[in-house]
């Protein structure tokens, strides 16, 4: 990304919001990961944080042609992808108007009522540039309009630009990547944080950490801890990720829905923030493989770990392009619960991450051979 250094991240990451000195290694890296600007195509800045972390700890470390990540280890056994994504939702800068202000094309699943009067950063050639979406003044907007939601081709980035030349040198050009300002808070002294990007950063959180205990334990495979790119905007870096693992079995952890807030709507999702993590029985992208469900919930029993099970609609994950790769992989969709996912601020349980990582971590020691042969075995009994 032209100008867009790490010395930049380091200034984005000490502005004022951005809490020093966490408790513990866990929080740490779950706050350098929101906080990190990564919308698909822009990934560079958490690939610089998950890299060092999995360097030390992987047999190989490669990347694929689209920058998603893939660190081994072990090198017998089945190929078992355990995936997270990187990137985030974002935008990118469309033009500039003659005025100064910008426009932006979204990259993502945004709801237009979510882009009105939020803080966004965009990373432009001389480092991050602070912007807002405004919103037409209550003062001269018709009463009709007043509970209408403003649509996003009606938005603009305002930079305090007075001009397109000011925009211009202040680092600002067509295709620049925009991200949520939205600074990681734990929230009000409990074990739940605010922040963006939830969705995928506490999977690859989750997968770091398992990667880290699972180097240090003997394993019966060739784990292929996977941090993909674009996401979501088509599951594509975990497409050409899965051409190059070529996975016997493929593990996808991603932020899950909450249905505990806006309560009515049981069949949307079951999901609870605190009630431990879930998997996915069915969403619009993917079925998983029944027989991995029943040892990811014989896992969970034994290990006392709570398990939400969820099907959601309306939902796409890297579990489908990885089970529609080398001819058909089992795979399975872990969740660890996000309210207000695709949004400024989600919120997310650190009791719910923690124990997403001990299921990930007791879910691989069971896995050999034998047991993945089981997996992918159809005929008729």
């Amino acid at each position: 990304m032209k100008g867009w250094s790490l010395l930049a991240l380091a200034c984005l990451l000490a502005a004022p919001g951005y809490a020093q000195g966490p408790a513990d290694a866990s929080l740490a890296l779950l706050q350098k990961l929101a906080d990190a600007p990564g919308p698909p195509g822009a990934e560079e800045p958490v690939r610089a944080i998950m890299v060092p972390i999995m360097r030390p700890l992987a047999t190989r470390l490669s990347y694929d042609g689209m920058g998603s990540v893939i660190a081994q280890v072990g090198t017998s056994g089945p190929r078992i992808m355990i995936d997270a994504h990187m990137d985030e939702l974002g935008g990118m800068v469309r033009r500039i108007a003659p005025n100064g202000t910008l426009t932006m094309q979204m990259l993502g699943g945004w709801l237009d009522q979510a882009l009105v009067d939020q803080r966004w950063i965009i990373l432009g050639s001389k480092g991050p540039v602070q912007a807002v979406t405004g919103i037409r003044d209550i003062h001269v907007l018709p009463a009709e309009d007043r509970t209408k939601v403003f649509p996003r081709d009606g938005l603009y980035l305002d930079i305090g630009a007075k001009d397109a030349a000011q925009a211009a040198s202040m680092g600002v050009e067509p295709g620049d990547p925009v991200v949520p300002d939205a600074p990681f808070t734990v929230l009000n002294g409990t074990d739940n944080y605010l922040g963006k990007a939830w969705d995928d950063r506490i999977g690859c959180a989750v997968l770091l950490e398992a990667m880290q205990r699972m180097a240090k334990l003997p394993h019966a495979n060739q784990l292929f801890f996977v941090a993909t790119t674009q996401e979501e905007i088509g599951l594509r870096g975990a497409k050409t990720a899965a051409d190059l693992v070529k996975p016997d079995l493929g593990l996808a952890i991603e932020g899950g829905i909450t249905g505990d807030v806006y309560l009515g709507h049981p069949e949307e999702t079951q999901v609870k923030l605190g009630a431990g993590p879930g998997i996915f029985l069915y969403d619009t992208s993917a079925l998983p493989n029944r027989k991995l469900v029943a040892l990811v919930r014989r896992t969970a029993e034994t290990k006392g770990i709570p398990l939400q099970l969820d099907l959601v609609q309306g939902y796409g994950d890297d579990s489908s392009a990885i089970q529609e790769s080398s001819g058909g992989v089992p795979t399975l969709n872990f969740v660890v619960p996000v309210r207000y996912t695709h949004a400024h601020n989600g919120v997310v349980n650190r009791g719910d991450f923690d124990r997403m990582v001990e299921l990930m971590v007791a879910v691989l020691g069971q896995l050999d051979q034998r047991t993945v042969d089981q997996l992918r075995d159809f005929s008729p009994q």
